[in-house]
């Protein structure tokens, strides 16, 4: 089979090669190239994928091939486990579709007025995207049916079933037909997502692929040896370099967001706090003026880690080091996207050193480390200065 280096390799149709086009993506990553074949050809999959590597293209391309335009009944659906993501996938496909006439896509969630979801219902969309206990509701409720089911995606499909979604997306899969097609995206592998592919999936393939080179997101990894109390001023170092536009910082918990974001605004710097305390609406306004570029820092908990799109983030800061290895490539994801090259900068007390040397077993690349001097000027282990001038 020859190598394939173009989408148009891969059978897709003109209106969806030019919505590609204006998203700037040209070349398809590994992910991309090994299931969108295998999907088109109607394949149960389970694929294991780092998070970055475009599994959203993935599946889009081949569900909205699939779609048959005059029929108004679900045919594709796509299950998230957080609004953020669910918005996400659903901003992707929106602009994949975007010169296919007639494609109809929901987004349904928890925390959105429901009469609002209910309506977009009753305009017969092909597609829906939703949150496995916003579905559950709607289809008890009677306003949604999935016996026309074609293609289910399950996406992120590790972090799904270990927030407890288990029987939420048991009885969703049992309301779809024997013969639908199932697909599973998953960062890792658990005992329930394969629970899950060996009860209901048929002969599925298993496709496992690593953060090659060429799709693992370009980033420049550092730790910063620090002090507790010192955290606050080395932030702000970071800050003041005047290198990065965009950054987002990480903190464990809902407490340490605020108050980290309440000391930023008082020390006149613009910034937000995003954590799962603030409500769906206003989370939204948070996320939508970050990416428009109102305000240039977010701080967040890991409720930010997964299913948050911002493609020009520049720089994240993990302030704290996050409790599970896999949320440090979550957080550090979030930068380095769409072939653009990111930082990231994490802090390490002596008590949370041990967990890092956990993260770089974890880890296929091992960060640089950096330190301040006497001075607080941030070096290389070679004493060059970090940045020029600050």
């Amino acid at each position: 089979m020859p190598e394939v280096n173009e989408f148009a390799q891969l059978e897709v149709s003109e209106d969806v090669l030019k919505a590609l086009e204006d998203m700037g993506i040209q070349t398809p990553t590994t992910i991309q190239k090994q299931t969108i074949p295998l999907m088109m050809e109607g394949r149960d999959i389970i694929a294991i994928a780092p998070t970055g590597t475009g599994k959203t293209i993935a599946f889009g391309i081949p569900m909205l091939e699939y779609i048959a335009l005059n029929d108004g009944r679900v045919q594709e659906l796509v299950l998230a486990p957080t609004r953020e993501l669910a918005m996400q996938i659903h901003a992707e496909l929106t602009a994949l579709s975007k010169y296919i006439p007639k494609v109809r896509i929901a987004l349904l969630y928890g925390g959105q007025p429901i009469m609002r979801q209910i309506n977009r219902l009753k305009l017969k969309p092909q597609v829906v995207v939703a949150t496995p206990g916003r579905l559950l509701d709607m289809l008890n409720r009677g306003y949604l049916r999935l016996n026309a089911v074609h293609t289910m995606v399950i996406d992120e499909a590790d972090e799904m079933l270990k927030m407890g979604f288990v029987k939420d997306v048991t009885k969703i899969i049992e309301s779809t037909p024997n013969d639908r097609q199932i697909v599973m995206y998953s960062a890792t592998t658990n005992q329930d997502v394969m629970t899950i592919s060996w009860k209901y999936q048929n002969d599925p393939v298993e496709v496992v692929v690593e953060a090659v080179k060429e799709d693992r997101p370009h980033i420049n990894q550092y730790t910063m040896s620090v002090t507790r109390d010192k955290k606050m001023d080395h932030l702000i170092y970071l800050l003041d370099a005047n290198e990065y536009n965009r950054i987002m910082v990480f903190v464990n918990t809902k407490f340490m967001a605020q108050k980290l974001c309440t000391r930023l605004v008082k020390q006149g710097y613009k910034a937000e706090a995003l954590s799962g305390d603030v409500r769906q609406s206003q989370r939204t306004i948070i996320m939508n003026d970050f990416k428009k570029g109102r305000f240039p820092i977010l701080v967040c908990t890991d409720v930010a880690a997964r299913g948050i799109d911002v493609y020009d983030v520049e720089a994240v800061v993990n302030y704290d080091l996050p409790n599970e290895n896999e949320y440090y490539l979550h957080r550090i994801g979030r930068t380095g996207r769409a072939k653009k090259r990111g930082v990231s900068f994490t802090m390490m007390t002596f008590q949370e050193s041990v967990r890092m040397d956990e993260i770089r077993k974890y880890l296929d690349t091992k960060p640089e480390e950096l330190h301040f001097d006497r001075l607080g000027i941030l070096r290389r282990k070679d004493e060059t200065p970090f940045f020029e001038s600050v």
